[in-house]
């Protein structure tokens, strides 16, 4: 069972591809480089994408907030509402951002921005009531005296 193709074989390719070395024309040996070289850059990209997200990060510092567990509700809840406001913020930046890129490529994006806009309004609206719902009740306990309804964490897991 042949490889390659009945009037082919790897002698009269090697035939042909030496007697088109020894031809004389100018642009042979320009396109000889610019096909070896376009070659060598396709390898090396595949080699370059196979190697990322597989090797190991090393010495990579994670920072994470430590909170006392004496924190009372009403001090958990605006930390909410600041994070809340930092996401919004964050992701409007990221809008330009992308906004900008569409319109380097004409993408028609703001008739989806507007109503895009309207439902995100409305989602931190509802959001930010509910965080002020739970601020006023934890406001309300705390001004009463209680003590906070958050029960110590078990060494076995999770309280329900």
């Amino acid at each position: 069972m042949a490889i390659f193709p009945r009037p082919v074989s790897p002698k009269s390719a090697a035939g042909d591809l030496w007697g088109y070395l020894l031809e004389k024309r100018t642009h042979r040996w320009p396109l000889l480089g610019v096909s070896a070289a376009l070659t060598w850059v396709i390898i090396w990209v595949f080699m370059v994408d196979a190697n990322t997200n597989t090797m190991p990060k090393q010495n990579q510092i994670m920072y994470f907030q430590n909170w006392t567990a004496d924190r009372s509700d009403v001090t958990i809840i605006l930390q909410q509402k600041a994070d809340l406001a930092a996401r919004v913020k964050a992701l409007h930046a990221k809008q330009k951002e992308m906004q900008k890129i569409a319109d380097m490529f004409g993408i028609e994006w703001r008739e989806d921005a507007k109503r895009n806009a309207a439902r995100e309004a409305e989602a931190v609206r509802y959001l930010n009531a509910q965080l002020d719902k739970k601020l006023a009740e934890a406001q309300a306990k705390l001004d009463a005296g209680q003590p906070l309804a958050r029960p110590e964490p078990s060494p076995s897991g999770p309280v329900e």
